[in-house]
């Protein structure tokens, strides 16, 4: 089984990205997207948002990343694919499938799945730009306002050239609402002749497992969930491997005592790297995330949730860790 870590706009950056791959059980990532409108981008514009670039396209924990382009014009695309592939990503991956009204509105993501003739010309287009060894993928919902030419998109992407497909089980009108629509995905699975990876709403090994039965998808794509559950992908590939009953989302994942010094770490990267004004905010949105999954959690966003002075959090999370926290050494094979 395969686990890829999705791309997430304001969320799973490179920040979040080094952390969680540092956990294991993460195969691949896909960046966030980089926008492309009527221009040739330059290299620096590249690395800020895949810093991993200056890595071989990995993480420090050494997981491949693939660098993600949206927009809507196959030339400007290509031209961008192309010196993109230049600095060495795992691979270029599309993004047809991002439900930001303002990114709708200028004709990327979500709205091109409208346009399956457009989509073709911008697959074929990359994938001509960019050196044959080097993986072009992409990433679609089932629609926008409903599902009737999911499959003419997949079909677009796949008859263009596309090495493989995650399909978020979810049209753009139905946004992040549960449930997400497996079933859909073998659909398309049983139309295209690549590989497809189910994305949406799997959030417990439990939706692993249905959602594998449902879109007979082997290869998986973790995003809110992973955030939330940074030992999600360990469990899930646990539980794959082991009895098919009795398996619950805890199953070889992460303790809270072995997370906490690893969100001492993303504070580090994250003060490290990122503007004064940001810093507080990616850790309680982080913090945010985890308490669905973990109590502690709970109690530290709500000791935290008011307080911005950074000497104040470097204080508090040094005396949550030095309480709770226990040394993790990740099994860094299992990451890749």
């Amino acid at each position: 089984m395969t686990i890829l870590l999705a791309p997430m706009e304001g969320l799973l950056d490179f920040v979040l990205r080094d952390i969680l791959t540092r956990v294991g059980g993460i195969d691949r990532c896909v960046s966030e997207f980089i926008r492309i409108t009527d221009q040739l981008l330059p290299e620096r514009v590249f690395t800020r948002i895949v810093p991993e670039l200056h890595n071989g396209g990995r993480t420090l924990a050494g997981v491949p990343v693939r660098a993600q382009l949206l927009g809507s014009d196959p030339v400007c695309l290509a031209e961008n694919a192309g010196r993109l592939a230049e600095l060495g990503p795992a691979g270029i991956d599309l993004n047809f499938g991002c439900p930001a009204k303002i990114v709708n509105r200028h004709g990327g993501g979500a709205a091109l799945l409208d346009e399956p003739d457009t989509i073709a010309a911008i697959v074929a287009a990359v994938r001509r730009a960019v050196p044959a060894h080097m993986p072009v993928s992409a990433k679609m919902r089932l629609g926008f306002n409903d599902d009737s030419r999911a499959v003419e998109c997949a079909l677009a992407i796949a008859g263009s050239g596309a090495d493989e497909l995650v399909v978020h089980a979810r049209t753009k009108a139905q946004a992040y609402r549960p449930p997400a629509y497996w079933e859909r995905i073998a659909d398309i699975r049983a139309a295209v002749h690549i590989p497809v990876v189910a994305n949406g709403e799997i959030w417990t090994v439990g939706d692993a497992r249905r959602c594998r039965e449902a879109s007979g998808c082997e290869s998986l794509m973790l995003g809110r969930g992973a955030v939330t559950d940074p030992g999600l992908g360990l469990a899930i590939k646990a539980s794959m491997n082991g009895p098919a009953s009795g398996v619950t989302g805890t199953v070889a994942g992460i303790a809270w005592p072995e997370l906490l010094p690893l969100l001492a770490e993303f504070w580090l990267v994250v003060c490290a790297r990122l503007d004064a004004k940001a810093r507080a905010g990616r850790l309680k949105q982080w913090l945010n995330f985890l308490r669905r999954r973990f109590p502690e959690a709970e109690i530290a966003y709500q000791q935290i949730k008011t307080v911005n002075d950074l000497a104040l959090i470097d204080a508090w999370l040094a005396d949550v860790v030095r309480q709770q926290g226990q040394p993790r050494q990740p099994d860094q094979s299992r990451a890749h």
